[in-house]
């Protein structure tokens, strides 16, 4: 059985895009307030959302858009998360060097540190969608459509997986998401997992 995306969404600093489609365009500051303008304007309640890091902001919004008409409460063991970047925590990374540059005011922060690892995005995608199957978390040079083909592909492997939340989650200053809902199902009308489907949904 062939695997299909079901969903898509790609974010950049300037526009949000679901299953192909511009429904937001960049009117505030890129950056935090440019995420938060995304939550806001898909109507999430969900107050977690303003004390995760940017990378993690990024990928849960993505998440929110490729699953806003599923319900996954049933099967929710076999879905799996898959994240790749190139530029792992480096948001954080930053921010929490920052913290412990200087002797003088050396205070480290925990609230900080918790995000400079990179996994942690895909635990506030599968905390948020009920997930308890796998997840991982890859970091490359630079974005290729088949390095992405292949890690979700390489899920599906496992006969019990039926699902994954997949992409490729960048945060350094500039913000670069590309995210899938992908199923492995018979249906013609969907369009299949493909290395050449991915680079079409990133352009």
């Amino acid at each position: 059985m062939d695997v299909y995306i079901l969903s898509s969404c790609r974010i950049t600093n300037d526009r949000l895009i679901a299953d192909g489609k511009e429904v937001l365009t960049r009117n505030c500051e890129k950056g935090p307030a440019w995420l938060n303008t995304i939550y806001r304007a898909l109507g999430i309640q969900y107050p977690k959302f303003f004390k995760m890091d940017n990378l993690a902001k990024v990928g849960f919004l993505a998440a929110e858009v490729v699953m806003h008409d599923t319900e996954i409460a049933r099967d929710r063991e076999n879905y799996a998360v898959v994240c790749l970047n190139s530029a792992s925590s480096i948001d954080d990374d930053r921010a929490y060097q920052q913290t412990i540059a200087s002797k003088e005011l050396f205070f480290p922060s925990p609230a900080v540190f918790v995000y400079t690892l990179a996994n942690i995005v895909t635990g506030e995608i599968a905390i948020r969608h009920n997930i308890f199957g796998e997840s991982s978390f890859y970091v490359y040079e630079n974005f290729s459509a088949l390095r992405l083909y292949d890690s979700i592909k390489d899920v599906f492997n496992n006969p019990d997986m039926s699902a994954v939340i997949g992409g490729w989650v960048n945060y350094d200053e500039d913000c670069d998401v590309l995210m899938l809902r992908a199923c492995r199902l018979s249906d013609p009308e969907k369009m299949l997992l493909s290395e050449n489907n991915i680079n079409n949904l990133y352009k």
